[in-house]
C-alpha cells in the first residue's frame, strides 16, 4: 500500500484531477440538497407561507451563541466540545497556511493564515474532541441506541484529514510525501461525502433553523431555545 502512493502519478491525480472532481462533487451536491429541499419545504402548507427572516435571525442568533439555548445550558461539557471542535476545523480547514499556499499557486489568492503552533494545537484538539465524540456514543445509553454505524463513519472520515495532516507536517509514520497524499486523498473523500453524509449539516443548518425559527415564532408563538 505504501509503495503504491510513492508512485509519482498516483500524487499527480490526487493534487490535480481528483481536487477538482471533490470540489464539483461538493459544490453540485450542496446545490441539489438545497434545491430539493426547498422543493420539498413548498409542498408544506403549514410553516412555509409563515417563513420569517427575523424568526430566522433570532433562532441562527441562540444557537450560534454557546449556550444560548436551553439545550446548551443543559449538557455544557457537551457544548463546549462542540464548539471547539466545530471552531477548531473550520479554522484549520480555512487558515492554515499549507492550504492557503495551495490556492494561492492555483488562483493567486491569498489570505490571513495561521501559526502553525497554533495550527498544530487546534488540529489535536480536533482529534481529541472527535475521539471524546465517539466515546459518548459508545458509553453513554441513550445516545447508543441512537446510533449508527455511518456515524462512527462520519467521524472517521473527519478525523483522518487531521490525523494523516499532522502526520504528514511533522513526519511521523510515513514518508512526508506519501502521508501528504493520504492526507489530500482523506480530505477529498471527506469533501465528496459532505453533502449525502450527515455533514451536510454544515449548510442545511441553515434552512433547518430557518423552518424552525418560523414555527415556533410565526406558527406556535413561542421560543426555539
Amino acid at each position: 500500500m505504501e509503495q503504491f502512493f510513492k508512485d509519482p502519478s498516483i500524487y499527480t491525480f490526487v493534487r490535480g484531477p481528483l481536487l477538482w472532481l471533490a470540489f464539483l462533487v461538493f459544490f453540485l451536491g450542496i446545490f441539489y440538497r438545497i434545491a430539493t429541499t426547498l422543493r420539498e419545504a413548498k409542498k408544506e402548507k403549514i410553516v412555509y407561507p409563515y417563513l420569517s427572516l427575523r424568526y430566522t435571525l433570532r433562532s441562527l442568533f441562540r444557537w450560534l451563541i454557546p449556550y444560548g439555548s436551553i439545550s446548551m445550558r443543559r449538557h455544557p461539557w457537551f457544548t463546549a466540545i462542540t464548539f471547539l471542535f466545530h471552531i477548531c476545523l473550520i479554522a484549520v480547514s480555512l487558515f492554515l497556511v499549507a492550504h492557503v499556499e495551495l490556492w494561492y499557486e492555483s488562483w493567486e489568492i491569498r489570505w490571513w493564515t495561521l501559526p502553525v503552533s497554533l495550527a498544530d494545537g487546534m488540529t489535536l484538539i480536533v482529534i481529541f474532541c472527535i475521539i471524546l465524540l465517539i466515546l459518548r456514543r459508545l458509553f453513554q445509553s441513550d445516545i447508543r441506541f441512537l446510533t449508527s454505524s455511518s456515524d462512527y463513519l462520519v467521524l472517521t472520515l473527519v478525523a483522518l484529514p487531521f490525523i494523516t495532516g499532522f502526520f504528514a507536517h511533522h513526519e511521523l509514520v510515513l514518508e512526508y510525501k506519501t502521508m501528504l497524499t493520504i492526507h489530500m486523498l482523506s480530505g477529498e473523500i471527506m469533501l465528496m461525502a459532505i453533502p449525502f453524509t450527515k455533514l451536510s449539516h454544515m449548510f442545511m443548518f441553515f434552512l433547518t433553523r430557518a423552518h424552525t425559527g418560523s414555527e415556533f415564532g410565526a406558527v406556535r408563538h413561542s421560543r426555539d431555545f
